[in-house]
């Protein structure tokens, strides 16, 4: 199958202002793991005194986040990782998250 040219796709307003910066949002909160771990660490052991005991992995937390939203480079590697997905959905009809699950070995 030749692959299509992802820089050719019109992006609709809410797959550019909505669902691109969606996958940004999880790919982000994946690459800051270890700050989303420290921050809902602080939170559990805080209790209802988290807002004040948890600000500096909250703020550490945000820095990572931000870095990652603001990064042009990021943005483009998110929007051809939705082209490329949605793509593949309207050759197989068949959604990303529904492809990535193992199916039964015995039905």
């Amino acid at each position: 199958m030749e692959a299509a040219n992802t820089e050719e796709i019109n992006l609709r307003h809410v797959e550019k202002d909505v669902l691109i910066p969606k996958l940004m949002r999880e790919k982000a909160k994946e690459r800051c793991a270890d700050k989303v771990e420290a921050f809902n660490s602080c939170c559990k052991e805080s209790g209802f005194f988290m807002v004040f005991k948890c600000r500096e992995e909250n703020s550490a937390l945000k820095e990572c986040l931000t870095l990652h939203y603001k990064d042009p480079a990021f943005f483009e590697e998110c929007k051809q990782d939705y082209i490329r997905e949605k793509l593949e959905f309207e050759r197989t009809g068949v959604p990303s998250k529904n492809r990535k699950q193992k199916l039964p070995t015995s039905m």
